[in-house]
């Protein structure tokens, strides 16, 4: 399980069908909706994952 870096919900990265790549790490959403706001402002939310 990793978390949603948009909305922090728990998300079984093997099963999402939502997915993005941002400088070499694989990130996974639990909705459409929070991979698009990710994919718009990737360096705000993969800092807040960090």
């Amino acid at each position: 399980m990793s978390k949603d870096p948009v909305c922090g919900m728990n998300v079984d990265e093997n099963n999402s069908q939502y997915r993005s790549e941002h400088n070499g790490k694989q990130y996974s959403f639990c909705s459409e909706q929070c991979k698009t706001k990710f994919d718009q402002h990737p360096e705000q939310y993969s800092r807040s994952a960090a």
